[in-house]
């Protein structure tokens, strides 16, 4: 069976990684993929944005199935393109992948599906935007409509702070068309969990619960990253709250979507919030998440091939998911500056030594291989996994392997999974 991943993060390493343990024995293929892609994978010289190349890829080699990681790609029309030819894909089609290509879109379905989330309001005028401030308490969310890779939304602390920000959006377009629109929305208090659920269109399964870590700083201090670390389960999530999650938000989407004639094929992330107000709906993501897949893909058992291909073909069940007891725990290791500029290049010495520690993977975020040697390449070069019985054992084995890791200028959070711990 030959499958193409498209994409080149650690999502797509950890995509490749479990795909290459079922049953079939897959070739795999990853599109443009990274250093750590290439051990398991045929690493193709293809931009994951780029769909006429990996169109006339797919069309010459025809794989066996599709699986698309980044959301650039679905919201440019991958899987619509892919359908077209005759091949099979599994991801969400363009007008599914608003749910994340659109906050204004995805808010608007959440309101006519009923499912609980913010109140908020949209602006494409700076000034209106600016004045429609005074009805929201401090502190403030303002968010860009479009895709800006996880670095859209700012929590402003106070009333300058957020102007500023709706500025920097509309006026400044500091996230080019993405910030053509802003919403605004209330602040909610609680803790966040991240749910990953599979979905054939009318069904649903939901995956292990997880809990991302987004500011780049130990205590959630900083800016705002596409994701420092992750861990899963999330105790937040008890197992009581899974199907008033299955039955208040994801199947209530996947019908109104339907009703509008959009069948939802593929990963629906559920962002949430859980506090005082119950549980809401902080955002939609129409793919797997990172660093979340990280983190509950090692958690499946069995094969899970055949869950992706039910999701193509409509038939989904909740026994194609299997799942291992205990937890798993990934901490990203980043370049220094990040999530600012950052050097690209560095060599990455040490990634042998981690890879001995017992139950511990390293899936490479931001690598390249250059002359043989393994070097950063991105903002978040490596997300290093360790599985425990329990989640304190997980995340101990993780550290141990990140400590074995090196390269300058390297930095890490601390605190993954603290959360968990203080409850």
């Amino acid at each position: 069976m030959n499958i193409l991943i498209v994409g080149g993060g650690g999502r797509e390493h950890a995509i490749a990684w479990r795909l290459a343990q079922d049953s079939c024995g897959p070739t795999l293929f990853c599109a443009p993929g990274n250093a750590g892609t290439a051990a398991l994978a045929q690493n193709l010289p293809i931009s994951a944005e780029d769909v006429p190349e990996l169109l006339a890829w797919a069309k010459e080699h025809r794989p066996d199935l599709t699986v698309v990681g980044p959301e650039v790609a679905l919201c440019l029309g991958l899987t619509d393109a892919f359908n077209a030819a005759g091949l099979r894909v599994f991801g969400p089609c363009l007008a599914a992948a608003r749910m994340e290509g659109s906050k204004l879109f995805s808010k608007e379905i959440m309101a006519a599906a009923g499912v609980p989330t913010a109140r908020s309001a949209s602006f494409d005028d700076a000034a209106a935007a600016v004045a429609a401030l005074d009805g929201f308490a401090l502190p403030v969310v303002i968010k860009a409509d479009g895709l800006a890779a996880g670095k859209g939304v700012i929590i402003a602390q106070t009333r300058a702070e957020a102007a500023d920000a709706v500025r920097s959006m509309l006026v400044d377009a500091v996230f080019g068309a993405a910030g053509a629109q802003v919403l605004i929305e209330e602040f909610l208090e609680g803790e966040e969990a991240s749910i990953l659920a599979l979905v054939d269109g009318e069904r649903a399964v939901i995956l292990p619960s997880s809990q991302d870590h987004k500011r780049i700083f130990d205590g959630d201090q900083g800016p705002n990253t596409g994701g420092m670390g992750a861990y899963s389960p999330a105790p937040v999530v008890t197992p009581a709250l899974l199907p008033v999650i299955m039955d208040t938000v994801i199947l209530p989407v996947v019908r109104e979507l339907k009703r509008r004639g959009i069948v939802y094929k593929g990963v629906l992330y559920a962002g949430l919030m859980i506090g005082p107000r119950g549980l809401n709906v902080l955002e939609f993501n129409a793919r797997f998440g990172d660093p979340e897949t990280e983190a509950v893909l090692p958690r499946i058992a069995g094969d899970l091939i055949p869950a992706l291909q039910a999701c193509i073909d409509g038939t989904l069940r909740d026994d194609l998911i299997q799942v291992r007891p205990g937890a798993a725990a990934t901490v990203i290791m980043a370049a220094g500056g990040y999530p600012g500029a950052y050097t690209k290049g560095t060599p990455i010495y040490g990634l042998d030594e981690a890879a001995k520690v017992p139950d511990s993977m390293v899936f490479h975020a931001g690598t390249a291989l250059k002359d043989g040697q393994v070097v950063t390449a991105g903002g978040r070069v490596l997300a290093v996994t360790a599985l425990g019985a329990d989640l304190k054992t997980a995340v101990g084995r993780a550290y141990e392997a990140v400590a074995k890791i090196r390269f300058e200028g390297a930095q890490h959070r601390t605190d993954i999974a603290s959360r968990a711990f203080n409850r």
